[in-house]
């Protein structure tokens, strides 16, 4: 009965993330509207935006599957509502990164395969930040694997959920470090501009413009997973409190409304960041990435000092 109930927990969150990820996004804009004292979009536009899809062209089939599948299955072995699921032995930091990477290297040999110079430019830009990003992103989640003695995430979360209350000084330039690579990672300010169209400075827009329709509509979907996935990665790290366990179907009503506070205050943050910076040149990407590589490893080194 109790695997039933695992898997049934999984199924569950795993469709909660598809579902949930793109009301995350439109909150985000909708501040960010209202920061620079715009006219705030429905918090629903995503989700119209991802239904005018119907048609596409056979042009680039498999990378928005894989890319969807990808986003889809970090999410599901993220404990986003609940620790001990079914996937807890595949939520292993070091895969986690990997699936990240798997979809980078998809969604990079597709823009280059279509051969235009704007597929190319934002191909070799994506493989650059990917390839600064990456060894910050492992170096931070080093630090909470330390202190919790494995790198299954939710060992981790465990860990970090039921101590007693203690201030860890390496957590927080772990936090700043993670901070920088998921603005990095999901194409936002000060790295990307997710809403600009101009040749010279976008990335993540430059790879998908010839997707169309269907296609294209799959392509922002995974988008806003991976982007729902980083943030559910730094609430399971950094503020874990309020996750239940799998098959506890009484703490899941507590479970969503925390993650829904978390969620809210993370997506309110992040617009308050994107309107308060501005974008940085390209060539200044590099420094901002190895800051965070930096930051992350500080928060390693100064773990072993506390601890020692």
């Amino acid at each position: 009965m109790d695997a039933l109930a695992g898997i049934a927990f999984q199924i569950l969150q795993s469709v909660f993330v598809v579902l949930a990820a793109p009301l995350l996004t439109g909150w985000i804009n909708q501040c960010r509207a209202w920061l620079q004292n715009r006219s705030a979009p429905s918090i629903l536009l995503p989700y119209y935006t991802l239904a005018k899809a119907r048609d596409a062209s056979p042009l680039f089939r498999l990378t928005p599957y894989v890319l969807f599948g990808c986003m889809w299955l970090a999410a599901g072995i993220v404990p986003v509502l609940a620790t001990d699921l079914p996937f807890a032995p595949a939520a292993d930091i070091i895969a986690l990164v990997g699936v990240f990477a798997l979809a980078r290297v998809f969604a990079a040999l597709a823009a280059m395969d279509i051969g235009t110079p704007f597929g190319g430019l934002g191909a070799r830009r994506e493989m650059l930040i990917g390839f600064l990003a990456e060894p910050a992103m492992l170096m931070t989640l080093f630090t909470a694997a330390f202190i919790s003695g494995s790198t299954q995430l939710t060992t981790i979360v465990e860990t970090l959920a039921h101590r007693d209350f203690a201030i860890y000084p390496s957590l927080a330039f772990a936090g700043v470090a993670f901070l920088m690579v998921l603005l990095a990672e999901n194409a936002r300010i000060p790295i990307d501009n997710p809403s600009t169209h101009l040749e010279l400075t976008m990335v993540h827009e430059a790879m998908i413009l010839e997707y169309s329709a269907r296609h294209l509509a799959l392509v922002e979907w995974a988008v806003a997973i991976k982007l729902f996935a980083y943030m559910t990665i730094g609430v399971a790290l950094f503020a874990p409190w309020g996750i239940t366990e799998g098959g506890d179907w009484g703490g899941l009503p507590l479970a969503l409304a925390a993650l829904a506070v978390k969620l809210a205050l993370a997506g309110a943050g992040l617009a308050l960041i994107e309107t308060l910076l501005a974008k940085l040149r390209l060539f200044l990407a590099p420094e901002f990435l190895a800051s965070a590589f930096l930051l992350a490893v500080l928060g390693m080194l100064i773990h072993f000092l506390v601890r020692g």
